[in-house]
């Protein structure tokens, strides 16, 4: 096929100008190539952690609260195996809630420790904070506590963490702090709910 001068003229330019950079451009279309497929197969296997995490959480939740070993066991699967997935960090919470109920309390502690760290989710992560104050008050770590509780944390908590600290300081002794402490608490909870009953009545009881 003949080409009019006007037409070659064009011709070579598009020669040349992919002589200098046809190559620059194959190379990026094949990364961004490369890099879709990357991306879908990663959103596919979060799919699949996710469905799989899913399953082996409903098991947990069904065995026998008596049945520690087994708790135990089900949730150290998905701690090892699925710890990118919120699953993960529900399982720990669940354990240690067994692990604490049967007097297990340093494996409590320490799947509370794991939560904080690993969680996916920053409910768990703040009910994981809550529930590790908790048990270093009962200790008497009273310092460890509040340093737990002074931490940044989800915002819907506060006044769980609030009422906590409130507890913390009376059982301390500091009469002001733990009234300012209960206050900050009922500014935040629920005011329909009867854990904020609870809170004023611990306020109330200082005088």
């Amino acid at each position: 096929m003949a080409y009019d001068l006007e037409e070659q003229e064009q011709l070579d330019e598009f020669k040349a100008w992919w002589k200098q950079y046809g190559k620059m451009l194959s190379n990026l279309a094949l990364s961004a190539l490369v890099g879709y497929a990357a991306f879908q197969g990663w959103s596919y296997y979060q799919h699949k952690q996710s469905i799989a995490a899913s399953t082996q959480y409903q098991e947990l939740v069904v065995t026998d609260t008596k049945d520690l070993k087994a708790i135990q066991a089900k949730s150290a699967v998905l701690m090892d195996k699925f710890s990118s997935t919120p699953y993960a960090g529900r399982a720990a919470l669940y354990a240690a809630k067994a692990n604490y109920q049967a007097n297990e309390v340093k494996s409590a502690k320490a799947q509370l420790e794991w939560t904080i760290k690993n969680a996916t989710e920053s409910a768990a992560v703040a009910i994981a904070r809550l529930q590790l104050a908790n048990i270093l008050a009962e200790e008497k770590d009273f310092d460890g506590a509040l340093k737990m509780l002074d931490a940044q944390h989800d915002a819907g908590f506060d006044g769980l963490f609030a009422d906590l600290k409130g507890d913390i300081f009376a059982a301390l002794g500091k009469s002001d702090e733990a009234k300012a402490a209960y206050k900050q608490a009922l500014t935040k909870l629920d005011a329909q709910g009867k854990y904020r009953v609870v809170t004023q009545r611990k306020l109330e009881a200082l005088g």
